[in-house]
């Protein structure tokens, strides 16, 4: 009832809008003469000309919006309406015998343009004083930032949406902005005077609006809004925006995520899209870390269908929900599936016939399967071989495996069990149609297999954190944008490769550790103690994305090349795969790692190198 009383003013005034404006042109046109036949002509056709402005001003939408955030899409919204009624008109009296000026119909789309903004306006201005009496901000808010972000961010507040907070000025290090008005608020200077800013407007709250800037700027930026003692926030990185659109919703506590930001993933969109869209998608792990991304990714393109295939029922019913929510006429299957069940996996298969395959299930704890080497040669060796043959007998066009940075010269079983996976994948390509490939790189923040869940819980505890080493170094990604370059690569395959992903530069752990006691609040220095433990079995303290042999090629993406690969004996891979099958015991695994991969090299098992094979022609 009281939308439809807001529609029925909006109409009156409408109509009183419409209905004079004409004759105020005339009189305008004919300076001020009040006697003329044309005010007889104009007056014999007001009602035609009410209606056809009400009738296009309804076509238009200019009755089903929200006029107290009106901007300038609705003054957009209200040219085109009066222009297309103006027309209208114009083509109507036209055929008149006693038609009226030209310029009266000029002089009248003016006007009409002008009052109707006015009344629209009108509805904002109010709407905007009354928030201002009745609300008494409770948080006054520093944006620093006065780009369009932040401007859109101001605009929120502005506008009466959130009125517990009031903006109280803008900081920003570019000369130009300086002293300028954003929205009516003053940028007040740079970074330098942000803690002199801070004090002198009283600011409870700081929001870093800065969505494209670099990580390493982004944590001066972070120290420098600490150090004030403020409640400080952060709007996402342009990965993290959903389609590139901010809104204070948006706006969140600062992560460990923020501190890493990197460059945006530059994705050929055209190319991902011509060898997802209408196909059918079969995604396993797909309730892991990596795997639910994916399947986000994908989900976005709109396949024919997408199959979650997984293991664990809670984590495939999930991400089965947050994709129903977020994609409902997405067409999507959940399966529940053993990768090393090989009658299981061809009945899969063969019932969906998946077109393009992402093998992301994996065992990847390091420690855990130093002490089971035989379930995770059967799982990321086997389960790798029994999908990609699988995939090869039903004709799937593209088959990506997830691969590992622990995967070279590798120390640890997971390591070694990854680089064989990738020789499975490499052997089976040179005799099947499918196009097979694996992608490499390293952590992932936010994972569940990440040291960061680690350290949250040991912090929550007040600590101590434990760390393995002090010099200990590992590469990081976030999670969408690993699994964006995924997508990329199965764009770029031609089958065989193994893509190797840029990590950027690598990163302490112990640094990592303290900017997450820095991030809770807490000191690191003195409330939160770092350990140093010892490394463990299989560990590493630096990781390497190549091996020496290897070296890399160039792809189109600059984020994304291509390790050049020794060509393996297929004959002696089988055979070696085969003493894989029949070892029973931990000591026998070790053993065929070691006389399989010439760099591999175990701490915590005695290697037998006697007849030491050569995988590689």
């Amino acid at each position: 009832m009281r939308q439809m009383h807001k529609i029925l003013t909006l109409v009156i005034a409408d109509t009183l809008v419409v209905g004079v404006t004409p004759l105020l042109a005339l009189y305008i046109r004919l300076e001020g003469v009040t006697e003329s036949p044309y005010y007889d002509t104009v007056l014999a056709i007001i009602l035609p000309i009410v209606a056809i402005r009400l009738g296009t001003f309804y076509l238009f939408g200019l009755y089903n919006r929200l006029w107290r955030y009106a901007s300038i899409n609705e003054a957009i919204a209200i040219i085109g309406a009066v222009s297309a009624s103006s027309a209208i008109i114009f083509a109507y009296t036209f055929f008149l015998a006693d038609g009226v000026p030209r310029s009266v119909h000029l002089l009248s789309w003016f006007f009409t343009i002008l009052f109707i903004g006015l009344t629209r306006f009108f509805v904002r201005i109010v709407h905007y004083f009354r928030q201002q009496r009745l609300n008494t901000p409770s948080a006054n808010v520093l944006i620093v930032g006065a780009g369009d972000a932040g401007a859109m961010i101001a605009r929120e507040i502005i506008q009466g949406q959130y009125a517990t907070k009031k903006i109280v000025g803008f900081i920003d290090d570019s000369e130009y902005k300086n002293n300028q008005r954003l929205f009516g608020t003053k940028v007040l200077g740079t970074r330098q005077e942000l803690a002199a800013t801070v004090k002198k407007q009283r600011a409870d709250e700081i929001i870093i609006a800065m969505p494209s800037v670099s990580g390493i700027i982004l944590r001066e930026i972070i120290r420098e809004c600490k150090a004030t003692g403020c409640k400080v926030k952060i709007l996402p990185s342009l990965d993290e925006l959903i389609d590139g659109k901010v809104t204070l919703q948006q706006v969140r506590e600062i992560s460990l995520e923020d501190l890493l930001r990197r460059d945006p993933v530059q994705l050929d969109m055209e190319e991902i899209t011509q060898y997802l869209r209408n196909k059918r998608v079969l995604v396993t792990g797909a309730g892991g870390s990596i795997g639910s991304e994916l399947c986000r990714q994908i989900a976005k393109i709109s396949p024919r269908e997408l199959i979650l295939l997984g293991r664990g029922e809670n984590s495939i019913y999930d991400i089965e929900m947050n994709l129903k929510d977020a994609y409902p006429q997405l067409q999507m299957t959940p399966v529940i599936a053993d990768i090393r069940d090989k009658q299981r996996i061809e009945t899969i298969f063969h019932e969906f016939k998946p077109q393009v395959v992402f093998h992301a299930a994996a065992h990847k704890h390091v420690p855990l399967m130093e002490q089971q080497p035989i379930e995770a040669v059967k799982n990321n060796i086997f389960g790798t071989q029994i999908l990609a043959e699988a995939a090869d007998r039903i004709g799937t066009e593209i088959f990506i495996m997830i691969s590992t940075d622990k995967a070279v010269n590798p120390t640890s079983v997971m390591g070694a069990t990854k680089r064989i996976a990738e020789l499975v994948i490499q052997d089976i390509n040179t005799v099947s149609n499918t196009k097979y490939a694996a992608v490499r790189f390293g952590n992932v923040l936010g994972s569940r297999g990440s040291v960061v869940p680690l350290f949250k819980k040991q912090i929550a505890k007040g600590g101590p954190i434990t760390i393995t080493h002090p010099e200990m170094k590992r590469y990081f990604m976030t999670i969408p944008e690993a699994s964006q370059l995924v997508l990329q690569a199965g764009a770029l395959t031609a089958g065989g490769e193994v893509f190797v992903l840029d990590m950027g530069e690598p990163v302490k752990i112990v640094d990592l550790a303290r900017d997450l006691i820095y991030l809770s609040g807490l000191d690191p220095e003195k409330e939160i103690q770092i350990k140093f433990t010892g490394m463990r079995p299989g560990e590493k303290l630096f990781e390497e994305i190549l091996t020496a042999e290897e070296g890399i090629a160039a792809t189109k993406n600059e984020k994304i090349y291509i390790a050049n690969m020794r060509a393996v004996d297929s004959q002696l891979f089988h055979r070696s795969l085969h003493e894989f099958k029949k070892a029973q015991y931990s000591q026998e695994v070790i053993n065929t790692f070691a006389s399989l991969l010439p760099t591999y090299n175990s701490e915590g098992y005695s290697r037998k190198l006697a007849g030491k094979k050569d995988l590689f022609v």
